[in-house]
């Protein structure tokens, strides 16, 4: 098994959405553009990500949506050393189709007073929903490392809540401290790196907006 040295997970640049809730009631949320400033934080994490890199392969994963998209081509990696797929598992949390301003922010009042991972917003998903698809995801992964000339880096162009959930899959995290977990900023990165232990460690923390209220550990 040739398991990659470091795994880089990365949200889009700030999209239209991220500026204007009103846009989700003209434009379907798959197909909101970045805008001028997450185009800028797309090209400074490219910037980024080209000298962590360096010389070595990649084989990077992206989020369906046009923003993960934009994001993804604005870091000009080089396309001789990518290998890239689109993934639908990758995408964000559904809210549901067209959306009307009021009853969004309706559903995430309810959502922070049920909890973030448990509810599930109408005609879309929880976030429990978005773990097990992340998961599955997440297997799928694993099995290509199965190839013994897999790259030694993996790129994720994806979105806050599925970074969050793919590193409590990942690192074994309870729902407790999913919970008190912040999404990361516009263009922001997490990396998982393989340690001499052979087990990864996160590079630096998600910030924390609570303390995790648990309701006991279970062995």
């Amino acid at each position: 098994m040739s398991r990659p040295r470091r795994i880089v997970l990365l949200r889009h640049g700030e999209s239209e959405g991220n500026v204007d809730d009103t846009v989700y009631e003209r434009e379907p949320d798959h197909a909101l553009s970045l805008t001028a400033k997450g185009r800028k934080q797309a090209d400074q994490a490219g910037e980024r990500l080209r000298e962590l890199f360096g010389d070595e392969r990649i084989s990077a994963y992206v989020s369906p949506y046009r923003r993960a998209h934009q994001t993804f081509h604005a870091l000009k990696l080089d396309p001789s050393r990518v290998r890239v797929r689109e993934e639908p598992r990758l995408r964000e949390q559904d809210w549901g189709n067209w959306q009307e301003r009021e009853d969004v922010r309706r559903q995430k009042a309810y959502r922070d007073a049920y909890g973030h991972f448990f509810y599930r917003f109408a005609q879309g998903e929880s976030g429990a929903d978005v773990y097990d698809r992340v998961g599955a995801f997440l297997e799928s992964l694993w099995r290509s490392f199965e190839d013994p000339g897999h790259p030694p880096n993996v790129l994720l162009v994806t979105h806050g809540l599925t970074m969050r959930l793919f590193c409590m899959r990942w690192l074994h995290w309870t729902v407790a401290e999913f919970e008190c977990l912040s999404n990361p900023g516009n263009a922001e990165t997490r990396v998982l790196l393989l340690g001499s232990d052979g087990r990864y460690h996160l590079d630096r923390p998600f910030e924390r907006w609570c303390t995790p209220e648990s309701y006991g550990f279970t062995d």
